[in-house]
């Protein structure tokens, strides 16, 4: 997950507004649907949900896992400190954030206290998820970290062999990695981020 967490603040109620990030396409009427969505028990702790960066067209897409107190604050994904090492990845791959990547996470809601999300709050997500990787509709995936890639691979493999190969999600190029929050707890793992990034860099490259 991304920042420590820290004790929860005033609750957002379900039915309150959720401000669209400046540039942010919207498509029908998606966002607000996650804005109030009260599927699951996050909602009942929640600042807002954080539907993302979604920026359709984009041949990137990174998939987190949850949101952290930081992003619940903001109302952005990855904003914390695993978000500033995101960034530096990007930035390896000369990308930012911006029409060229689409960020979202697995659930809209931060789970309390950080922790990961239940089996049961990512399938009641998840149509939300398809539904924005259907806008998008990437020309690669990168899934980011055990959460994302059991959730949307529906795969009960140990990362070590979810990393090892390319998977299609719905006919969509995608590799997993390491979760930026893990990086920052583990950093010898960097390296083999960095080439799991490279090799989606050369599907991506190949689909042109």
């Amino acid at each position: 997950m991304p920042s420590p967490s820290r004790e929860e603040g005033e609750k957002r109620g379900p039915s309150s507004p959720l401000p669209v990030p400046p540039g942010l396409p919207v498509a029908g009427d998606l966002h607000q649907q996650v804005a109030s969505c009260t599927r699951c028990p996050l909602h009942e702790h929640r600042k807002q949900a954080v539907f993302g960066l979604i920026h359709p067209g984009s041949p990137w897409m990174f998939i987190g896992e949850g949101p952290g107190a930081e992003e619940d604050a903001r109302g952005l994904p990855f904003v914390g400190p695993a978000g500033r090492l995101l960034d530096g990845m990007l930035s390896a791959l000369g990308l930012e954030r911006g029409p060229q990547v689409s960020i979202a996470n697995v659930v809209k809601c931060r789970p309390p206290h950080n922790r990961t999300p239940s089996d049961h709050e990512c399938t009641t997500c998840l149509p939300f998820l398809r539904q924005q990787i259907t806008q998008v509709r990437p020309r690669i995936l990168v899934l980011l970290g055990k959460v994302a890639a059991r959730t949307l691979l529906d795969s009960p493999l140990p990362m070590a062999r979810l990393r090892s190969t390319a998977h299609l999600f719905e006919d969509i190029p995608t590799i997993v990695t390491w979760h930026p929050a893990y990086l920052l707890r583990t950093p010898a793992e960097k390296a083999g981020a960095w080439a799991d990034l490279c090799h989606a860099r050369r599907l991506l490259n190949e689909s042109t």
